[in-house]
């Protein structure tokens, strides 16, 4: 079994959060842009099954567990209904929910780290 690093995940889903957000908003941005194809980012669950998130060497004596940088798959999602000419494959709805989806987990990542952050502090202050 690997050691799991909270901080470590919680920074890898932030930074899945953000490119998130952005691939969102600019679907919403380019809503009537004729033939713009929606995009969307690969699921974190997908994420976390390519890389092995573990604790990052800082200095020479310590054991590196292969912490990687992840670059997060953005993707056209395929159109779910007949293409119009002149429209493209944004729907408004979808976009915004997924947008409440990053908030959500913005505010949950948020305030999982802030717990442990405060438990460590305890634990350090004695």
């Amino acid at each position: 079994m690997q050691p799991v690093n909270l901080f470590s995940l919680a920074s890898e889903q932030a930074k899945w959060l953000s490119v998130r957000q952005a691939a969102v908003s600019g679907n919403i941005a380019n809503v009537h842009t004729p033939g713009y194809a929606a995009k969307d980012v690969e699921p974190f669950e997908q994420v976390l099954a390519n890389t092995r998130v573990g604790l990052n060497k800082t200095h020479v004596n310590h054991v590196s567990l292969g912490a990687t940088e992840q670059n997060f798959q953005v993707r056209e999602i395929e159109p779910s209904g007949p293409e119009l000419p002149g429209r493209n494959s944004v729907t408004i709805e979808q976009e915004l929910m997924k947008a409440g989806e990053v908030r959500r987990g913005i505010e949950l990542n948020t305030g999982i780290v802030k717990a442990f952050h405060r438990m460590y502090l305890m634990t350090t202050r004695g």
